[in-house]
């Protein structure tokens, strides 16, 4: 999938690295230890239309671009953009069929 962010074409992947970048931004640590868990606590936030989970996801999902969105443009993006409901659910939906985050995504479901 793709957003237009600072005036340029942004893919957004959402595979393992994504899982990874995602655990950099919005992981659980504990005494220096991540943890991860970013995305089973991601998930219910995007549900509930949480902004800074949309700027997160955002984030983590365009770590293929070259440059890369910073975080500050992506929260940029999300306060000023006019169809924010769009993206959340084609983010989420995206999130429910890729296949290294769609058990995670159906086991919060259950």
């Amino acid at each position: 999938m793709e957003l237009k962010i600072n005036g340029k074409n942004c893919e957004l992947n959402f595979g393992v690295r994504f899982v990874r970048e995602l655990d950099k931004v919005a992981g659980v640590s504990s005494g220096g230890i991540s943890l991860g868990m970013a995305l089973t606590r991601t998930l219910p936030a995007l549900e509930t239309y949480d902004p800074v989970a949309l700027s997160n996801v955002i984030y983590a999902g365009a770590y293929a671009n070259s440059p890369r969105p910073t975080l500050d443009d992506t929260d940029k993006f999300v306060e000023t953009d006019k169809e924010l409901e769009k993206h959340f659910d084609e983010i989420l939906k995206e999130v429910h069929d890729s296949t290294a985050t769609k058990l995670v995504a159906k086991n919060l479901k259950a």
